[in-house]
């Protein structure tokens, strides 16, 4: 992860998951997560709350993992950071999104607990050959690096 750009957020996916594969078969999942805050109004005495919207982008292995394992509802803590991404829309406006970047995402064991399992470390097919990408395709270079996670 890069210095000055790091997001932990903590919240509840809004709709199920929807895994997507780009031209050249990578993996990636979108989906939605509230985060809502909570607060003591001092001069009322009443509860109030405010809930936030993050999209949330994870890809490879990482894609895969959080179709498999999570559903709208599932209360998840992402680790990532934030990208800002633009295009123009049909009618030729410009437009852009701010999204996180997943790094990490796990469930959030506060009122939940959780079985885990874990998966075979496949090799991509492409580790020994140089594959260029399609200009559209964008794959964060955070993800370029391997790691082995234990």
């Amino acid at each position: 992860m890069s210095s000055g750009n790091t997001v932990f957020l903590v919240g509840n996916v809004t709709k199920d998951l929807e895994l997507r594969y780009t031209q050249s078969g990578l993996p990636n999942v979108t989906f939605g997560i509230a985060v809502s805050r909570r607060w003591q109004n001092r001069q009322t005495n009443e509860w109030e709350e405010a809930t936030s919207y993050f999209d949330v982008v994870c890809w490879r292995e990482l894609a895969e993992h959080a179709h498999e394992s999570l559903s709208k509802g599932s209360r998840v803590i992402v680790v990532g950071r934030l990208e800002q991404r633009s295009w123009e829309n049909e009618d030729g406006q410009k437009r852009s999104k701010v999204e996180v970047i997943a790094d990490e995402v796990g469930p959030s064991l506060r009122w939940a607990t959780a079985q885990l399992s874990r998966t075979e470390r496949r090799q991509r097919s492409n580790e020994s050959a140089s594959i260029t990408e399609p200009a559209t395709e964008i794959v964060p270079s955070s993800f370029i690096d391997e790691e082995d996670p234990f």
